[in-house]
This record gives structure tokens, C-alpha cells and sequence, in this order.
């Protein structure tokens, strides 16, 4: 496990250097974006491109990036993104 972000709740913000942990953030970071730039008007690709680079500083991301985005693809796909 890796420290919670500055300025979270740490029970809920904690980053797990996994693929569960990089399942869970990416689904959060999908699923808040709309939310955090509503109209925003970005094909799916560009805004899997803006949720990685929100994404860059995760560890298993930066550890394992071609797995990352195997697993991303999987994510995408298993829950219609």
C-alpha cells in the first residue's frame, strides 16, 4: 500500500500498487471525470488519454505501464466505457 493523497479521507484514498488498486482508481477517475468537466466533448480515446495522464503517479502504473494498459483495456470493456 502507498499513503493516501494530501488532502483525503485515508480510509477511502488509499493507492494499492496492484491491479486491483489500479482497477479501482482508474473506475474513479472514469467515472468522476464527466463529473469534474461536464461538456467536456472528448472522444472516449481522449478522455482515456486525460484519465491516464490523471493516473501518471500511480505506482503500478509507473511500475508496470504496459500491464496498466492491458488492464485499463480489460476495465473498458467489461464495464461498457
Amino acid at each position: 500500500m502507498v499513503s493516501p493523497r494530501p488532502n483525503s479521507n485515508p480510509a477511502s484514498e488509499a493507492v494499492f500498487n496492484n491491479p486491483d488498486g489500479m482497477g479501482m482508481a482508474f473506475s474513479e477517475a472514469w467515472e468522476g471525470f464527466d463529473r469534474r468537466h461536464p461538456g467536456h466533448g472528448l472522444s472516449r480515446e481522449q478522455k482515456l488519454e486525460q484519465v491516464m495522464q490523471e493516473l501518471a503517479n500511480h505506482p503500478f502504473l509507473i511500475e508496470a505501464p504496459e500491464q496498466a494498459r492491458e488492464l485499463v483495456a480489460f476495465r473498458m470493456r467489461l464495464l461498457g466505457y
